[in-house]
């Protein structure tokens, strides 16, 4: 059998780390172990019945058996349009400022090939969400490393960039409530951004995936609230989070019209939008009743809470995360991020995601996602208790 070599394009792209940890978990279970796996990032509820009803009702519909439009259905983005303006007060043009994507990921992905071009540089979270690497590589782009530390609760110090990185930057991506560190922004945190972006010409993504799970009766900050955030960048918003619809692959762009517009034109020639019926769940999560969005959020905070008090019990000095799913954990003295989440998984079955796979700064932490019952994560701390590690 002949064997064709790839493109330069795909081998240049980075490991993708987390897959040794699929294939480590996968291994383990398959020998009969139970694995508590709290290393990745897919919701473990199911999608609110109101979609699920609308997807079905609108597959019967012969229009949606053809091609939808390129850009996606009017009917969605107008819905999108409505759903900010009632969230986080934005207004939002459905026909300029909304870009519907095969989720979250691909517009992540998409960005920086309709952005830079080659040699340019990007500024990117450390630690941060892996795909914005895949995008910059696959633009052949730079990468300039934005460390995000407990000390300035996990948000860049734009003092500490210099005039040159700054100067050189098209780009730059930040993400809050952020994966892996739980950290939230604030507004003026997001309205110094803007300053930033403004004065240097950058164009700000805000990958807004966690946006609606924010702890302690506090709702998450949309970039797009912001003054002047749409002269200077965009926010991508996902399904997946929200509404429990990882699988369904639905989310939109929206902000700045070139930026838009540049995603609309990269899509146009790759897709043909999604399926209608999809989108027309997508609507029915956006407008439909909520409460199912509140539950979801107290869930997972009363998980963050019986995780974290746990853990704190027996003597691990852990934070409490302010939003998303997912808990960031400083590791053990003589420890990485790596051979400590190697020593849960071979002696506890407790799999977390090595913070080394986020960026350098992560290695002294690992994430958990809260996507297991309180009982499983009883089960965790007692498992980790055992070890006699604190």
């Amino acid at each position: 059998m002949k064997s064709f070599q790839s493109s330069q394009m795909l081998k240049q792209l980075p490991d993708q780390f987390f897959a040794k940890l699929v294939g480590k978990v996968a291994r383990l279970s398959a020998s009969g172990y139970d694995v508590i796996n709290l290393g990745q990032g897919s919701p473990d509820q199911p999608t609110p019945r109101h979609v699920i009803d609308a997807l079905k009702r609108a597959a019967d519909n012969p229009l949606y058996h053809k091609y939808s439009p390129f850009q996606g259905h009017d009917f969605l983005k107008e819905a999108i349009a409505e759903f900010y303006k009632r969230e986080y007060g934005v207004p939002i043009d459905p026909e300029s400022e909304v870009a519907i994507l095969y989720g979250g990921k691909s517009g992540l992905v998409e960005v920086s090939q309709c952005l830079l071009n080659p040699g340019d540089t990007a500024l990117v979270p450390d630690p941060g969400y892996p795909d914005y690497w895949s995008g910059i590589s696959m633009a052949k782009g730079r990468m300039s490393f934005m460390p995000l530390r407990e000390s300035h609760v996990f948000l860049p110090d734009y003092d500490a960039l210099s005039v040159k990185v700054l100067n050189q930057a098209k780009m730059m991506f930040l993400n809050y409530p952020g994966n892996p560190t739980g950290a939230v922004a604030t507004p003026e945190f997001f309205a110094e951004t803007v300053q930033i972006a403004d004065r240097w010409n950058i164009c700000v993504v805000h990958d807004f995936a966690y946006g609606a799970i924010g702890f302690d009766d506090k709702k998450p900050v949309s970039f797009l609230q912001t003054p002047g955030a749409k002269e200077t960048g965009i926010e991508i918003y996902t399904l997946s989070k929200s509404y429990n619809m990882a699988g369904w692959r639905v989310g939109f762009a929206l902000g700045n019209p070139s930026v838009i517009k540049s995603i609309n034109l990269i899509q146009d020639h790759l897709f043909v939008s999604l399926f209608g019926a999809v989108q027309e769940a997508a609507k029915a999560a956006l407008l439909g009743p909520q409460d199912c969005v509140r539950d979801l959020v107290q869930m997972y905070e009363s998980r963050r809470n019986t995780l974290i008090g746990g853990l704190r019990n027996i003597g691990w000095e852990v934070d409490y995360p302010k939003g998303s799913f997912f808990t960031w954990f400083p590791v053990p003295s003589g420890f990485t991020s790596e051979s400590f989440s190697d020593l849960l998984l071979s002696k506890a079955h407790i799999a977390v995601a090595p913070g080394i796979g986020f960026g350098k700064e992560g290695d002294s932490y690992v994430r958990a996602g809260l996507l297991a019952g309180e009982d499983r994560l009883l089960e965790m701390v007692e498992r980790i208790k055992k070890l006699k590690l604190f």
